[in-house]
């Protein structure tokens, strides 16, 4: 893959087992060139329902993954930050977020789930590659 497409990447998390994973996969291509890594978590609003918790709580677990990617990065000169944003699409909020930050590219690694799953909760990931018009890397995760 040409370098470019890891100058500045997005790379966005659900989880801190999902952080780890995704840095993992995608630290030995960032590290080629020292990239810079905007890590986001997106709360999805329930668009009119209730949150299932509150904006403090999203906030703390999204911390919490930001410090296992921080950790997984390191002893590297890959410039990271972190953002939460909050949408009622998750896969368009990565895509206009990537576009604000000049992203070169999103990346992540596919997280495990049914097919069932994905159909009733929907599939950010056949989203974020089916609708982006920027290039959607996906890694595999080796651990």
């Amino acid at each position: 893959m040409p370098a470019s497409l890891f100058e500045h990447v997005l790379v966005p998390v659900a989880s801190p087992e999902d952080a780890a994973a995704t840095i993992r996969a995608t630290r030995p291509y960032l590290e080629a060139i020292r990239s810079n890594v905007t890590v986001i978590n997106v709360v999805e609003k329930a668009g009119g329902a209730p949150d299932k918790a509150s904006v403090e709580q999203r906030e703390d677990y999204a911390e919490e993954m930001f410090n296992v990617a921080r950790s997984q990065m390191e002893g590297s000169d890959i410039t990271l930050t972190t953002e939460v944003r909050y949408g009622t699409d998750v896969a368009e909020t990565i895509i206009e977020t990537a576009h604000e930050i000049g992203a070169s590219a999103i990346v992540f690694t596919p997280r495990d789930g049914s097919r069932w799953v994905r159909l009733l909760t929907g599939d950010v990931a056949l989203s974020l590659v089916s609708d982006s018009d920027l290039p959607v890397i996906t890694l595999p995760d080796h651990d």
